[in-house]
Parts: structure tokens; C-alpha cells; sequence
């Protein structure tokens, strides 16, 4: 089973109370998003897959014209009622309702880990769908391969399936949707992750 609604629905109060300033002590991440925030261009960002939107209120505390979509009720009413001044709104990443060419930049920050890999050439396709020409597309993902069942965390009974990725594989799929490589960032696992290691690709819509 692969409860996502379900299982983030639940743990949606506690996952944010852990998770909300992960960024700020994690260089990885910190790095990538950095990143993003400098080379994208002006206009519309979607954090997709935002969750509670942590990562929502640090772009748009770096100037991004940033607003939230995540496919849990739960997550996102955490997120509207921690960040009232930002937009969120509940949407499948396999159906945004976006208009085509809509973003000047897009995240997929680990909102994919419970995507089979058989799924992802249909999400990466929508996300190059929403993007402008130029635009930059961030997406970050637990590297390796196979998946492993994560039945408790954040203080609750869970079912979800949680897929390691192999970064090489993801960049050719990232190609094939019509991407084009800007950076790629990994690193290994810190002492108390479970999963191998972790990584980052930054593309661009070709202009």
C-alpha cells in the first residue's frame, strides 16, 4: 500500500512542528535552494508537492513571487494557517491546474519520493508543461535504488512506500521530457538517515 493522503493527513501537525526549519541546518539543502532562488528568473513559482510549505515561506522570504501545491487536505491547511500571507492550494502533480508555460520556476523538492519511477516521465512531463521557456525546475529526490516501506514516523502509524531513485537514470529522464541539465548535487547519507544518500537536479526549459 501507498497511502499518501491518508498517511500525511494524519501526521500533518507533527511533520511540520519536526520538519519546518530543516533547511536552515541542512547545507544540502540550503545550497540547492539558494541556487534555484538565484538563477531563476521573475515571475511565479510553484513549490509542488509543498507539503506544510516550509519551503514556500523561505522562497518567498528570498523574494520569490512563490505559492504552494500539495495533493493532502492536511498539509495544506498547516500550511495556510502558519503562513496566512502565502497561497495554497490542494492539486495532483499529474494534473496541475496551471496554465501552460504559466511558471517562471517550479519545485519538485522530495514530493516525489513516493512516486514509482514507472510514474515520473508523466509528472516531469506536466512540470515541463507548466514551465515558460527559461523556466528552472528543481528537484530534489533520495538517491539509489529500489523503495522501502516506512510504516511510522513523526509519532504516527503510517503506509507509505518511499523510492530511492538513481540520479543518472533521473537526469535521462529528465532529458527525454525535454530538459536540459544546469547542476546536479549529492551527498551521502548523515548518521541518522536510513536511506543512502541524497540528491538535487536544477534543469531549465530550453528558451
Amino acid at each position: 500500500m501507498n497511502d499518501i493522503q491518508g498517511s500525511y493527513n494524519t501526521a500533518a501537525v507533527d511533520y511540520h512542528a519536526i520538519l519546518k526549519d530543516y533547511h536552515q541546518g541542512d547545507p544540502f539543502e540550503k545550497s540547492a535552494l539558494d541556487y534555484f532562488v538565484a538563477v531563476v528568473e521573475p515571475g511565479p513559482v510553484g513549490d509542488l508537492g509543498c507539503g506544510t510549505g516550509r519551503i514556500t515561506t523561505y522562497l518567498a522570504s528570498q523574494g520569490l513571487d512563490v505559492f504552494g501545491v500539495d495533493l493532502t487536505p492536511g498539509m495544506i491547511e498547516v500550511a495556510r494557517r502558519e503562513y496566512p500571507s502565502l497561497r495554497f492550494e490542494v492539486g495532483s502533480l499529474f494534473d496541475l491546474d496551471i496554465k501552460d508555460g504559466e511558471l517562471a520556476g517550479a519545485l519538485a523538492w522530495y514530493s516525489l519520493v513516493h512516486t514509482p519511477r514507472e510514474d515520473l516521465p508523466a509528472v516531469f512531463a506536466e512540470l515541463y508543461r507548466v514551465l515558460r521557456p527559461g523556466g528552472h525546475l528543481l528537484h530534489g529526490f533520495k538517491a539509489g535504488n529500489g523503495s522501502r516501506h516506512l510504516a511510522q514516523a513523526y509519532g504516527h502509524d503510517l503506509d507509505l512506500e518511499v523510492y530511492m531513485q538513481d540520479p543518472a537514470e533521473i537526469a535521462d529522464l529528465l532529458k527525454t521530457a525535454g530538459f536540459t541539465e544546469v547542476a546536479t548535487l549529492t551527498r551521502t547519507a548523515l548518521p541518522a538517515e536510513k536511506d543512502p544518500a541524497q540528491a538535487a537536479h536544477l534543469l531549465q526549459k530550453p528558451k
